[in-house]
């Protein structure tokens, strides 16, 4: 895994970034030029420029996001709560340390306050140099950004004070283990006010079932209604998941809201593809049964 030589190098700096899924897997991509490389108190940060994909931002070696295929992450992490919810006044993001979470939840003109907790500020840092699209959130009036544990955050929040929470964390491991435990989803429910929804991602059900398996049992223990959906990101090697947990609203009854008054352009998320998302292949369905 990292930055390694073509196997046939057709120029002097043929330099590709590789990073294995499986034992007979891989992605690749050609780099044109590295932008930063540096190490937090929390992980190693890379940031390069890609042949085909755009900026690629790499986190101890896994891939984050592309400028290219992001909107397929971001925007049905995002959207698909946001619109399931009547009118979402106050959102927490746990994580999305690179803004593009921010970004999307702040195009509903409806919030009010947005409230990212981000245990790295150094994520953030980076993205607002190099990623000033995706960091824009970051300098909205509505954004209040905590630099924390997100866990910590929610045990001490009061009751009831958010309509949606989103959870936009790296893989089980390390300090966002404990993102992916009940104990802190039970949290996330007692914070959640009256018809709120939750919504995280839940790993690729092709290489990590066991994480969607997991994340899907325990929602469907704590909310009333629950569900996984599925979204296209060729840099997370094919399909990723998201799970939801609502205190009321429906998202298979589709978007409540129109998306006219939304800021900006979307690029992936539409109210077709709301509830197209929400079936499900049957190799997904029989490890969220």
């Amino acid at each position: 895994m990292g930055l390694i030589p073509a196997a046939a190098p057709k120029r002097a700096t043929d330099l590709w970034y590789t990073e294995p899924f499986d034992k007979g897997w891989r992605i690749a991509f050609r780099i044109r030029q590295t932008l930063y490389s540096g190490e937090s108190e929390y992980q190693q940060i890379d940031l390069f420029e890609s042949e085909s994909f755009g900026k690629v931002l790499v986190l101890d070696g896994m891939t984050m996001l592309t400028e290219r295929d992001e909107c397929g992450y971001h925007e049905m992490l995002v959207h698909l709560p946001m619109f399931t919810h009547a009118k979402p006044k106050r959102v927490l993001i746990i994580g999305g340390g690179d803004g593009g979470t921010l970004r999307e939840v702040l195009r509903h003109p409806c919030v009010e306050e947005a409230v990212q907790v981000e245990i790295d500020s150094e994520v953030m840092e980076v993205s607002r140099r190099f990623l000033p699209e995706l960091a824009s959130g970051f300098s909205d009036p509505r954004a209040t950004v905590v630099v924390g544990d997100g866990i910590s955050y929610v045990g001490n929040a009061p009751d009831g004070s958010f309509d949606v929470i989103l959870v936009d964390s790296t893989d089980p491991i390390g300090p966002a283990e404990g993102l992916f435990k009940k104990e802190f989803y039970s949290q996330c429910r007692r914070v959640l006010r009256e018809k709120g929804v939750i919504a995280v991602q839940s790993g690729s059900p092709l290489f990590q079932p066991e994480v969607l398996r997991q994340v899907a049992a325990i929602f469907k223990e704590l909310f009333p209604i629950s569900c996984s959906y599925l979204s296209s990101v060729p840099a997370y090697g094919g399909p990723w998941s998201f799970t939801l947990g609502s205190l009321g609203p429906d998202p298979a009854h589709g978007p409540s809201r129109p998306l006219e008054g939304l800021k900006g352009t979307l690029r992936y998320y539409t109210p077709s593809l709301h509830k197209a998302a929400l079936a499900l292949p049957r190799y997904v369905e029989e490890m969220v049964e």
